[in-house]
């Protein structure tokens, strides 16, 4: 019998054009309404974009409190790259901004770059349009709004970096298997990569294939695990399990609620002081 409340864990191949978040309220309200109640906790761990496939870990109830472990594995990608366009997004959710030159471009000299720049540790600026927080704002919300993004660059990890297909010179496509840690973009890789081999770039497609030991060919198609849980057996939450976890939720949102007001002091404070140390009052 399964017991979301409790917890369990589900490996998923999100499908293209669903966001992370979709695929978590899809599998939630199919939860609730076998188990007939709202306290249902459901998260996953690591946001894949729409416009990718692949790994996504599903986690509920009890088992929410893995969700910082299940992140912090290693990622395996499989990205197709095409050179000689940008686009503001680094993939095809926005339209091509600029174009380059590329037929000066060998396998050789894409296999010397990714060895030499983009093996091991790495600095790389996220996406103007992703969910890096600048000021507590969501990058994108800003990008949006076609306000200036100034983000700033992140230390990675890429374990391994390998060329599985290669165009060039005839065709300016390539295709990688990266291996990397926690917070790397592979559309912000595609950029950089581009930009390395005096050109452009930006992803076209991209799979997850691994997360942890979690491999994608044994992860669920998403209707394939709503049709197996319309299924099964459900231990029903009793009543104290749902006050219970009523009063937990209750609980963290007061917490998050005075961790942001005391952000907020800090925050205004120092702006305090930085305006008090440029008026002319405030010179010692």
């Amino acid at each position: 019998m399964l017991n979301p409340i409790a917890g369990e864990i589900f490996y998923i191949d999100k499908p293209l054009q669903w966001t992370s978040f979709a695929v978590v309220k899809k599998i939630r309200s199919c939860l609730r309404s076998h188990l007939g109640t709202s306290n249902v906790r459901v998260g996953h761990a690591g946001t894949l974009d729409p416009l990718a496939s692949g790994v996504l870990i599903v986690c509920t109830g009890r088992k929410t409190k893995m969700i910082e472990q299940l992140q912090g594995g290693v990622k395996e990608y499989i990205a197709h790259v095409r050179v000689g366009q940008t686009t503001p997004s680094y993939d095809m959710e926005t339209e091509v901004d600029a174009t380059y030159p590329w037929q000066h471009i060998t396998r050789e000299q894409v296999e010397r770059v990714l060895r030499e720049q983009f093996t091991g540790t790495i600095e790389q600026v996220p996406p103007r349009y992703s969910a890096c927080k600048v000021e507590g704002t969501p990058a994108y919300v800003l990008a949006r709004k076609g306000e200036n993004v100034d983000i700033k660059a992140k230390t990675l990890v890429i374990d391994e970096i390998e060329l599985l297909e290669c165009g060039l010179p005839a065709e300016p496509t390539i295709t990688l298997r990266v291996v990397c840690s926690k917070g790397t973009y592979i559309r912000a890789l595609a950029r950089d990569i581009g930009q390395a081999l005096g050109s452009g770039a930006h992803l076209t497609a991209l799979r997850r294939t691994r997360v942890g030991n979690v491999r994608v060919d044994s992860c669920q198609q998403l209707d394939d695990l709503i049709a197996w849980l319309d299924k099964q057996d459900y231990v029903m939450p009793d009543q104290a399990e749902e006050q219970r976890l009523e009063q937990e939720r209750i609980d963290n949102r007061k917490r998050m609620a005075a961790i942001k007001a005391a952000r907020r002091a800090r925050e205004q404070a120092k702006q305090a002081r930085v305006s008090q140390l440029k008026s002319p009052s405030g010179e010692l």
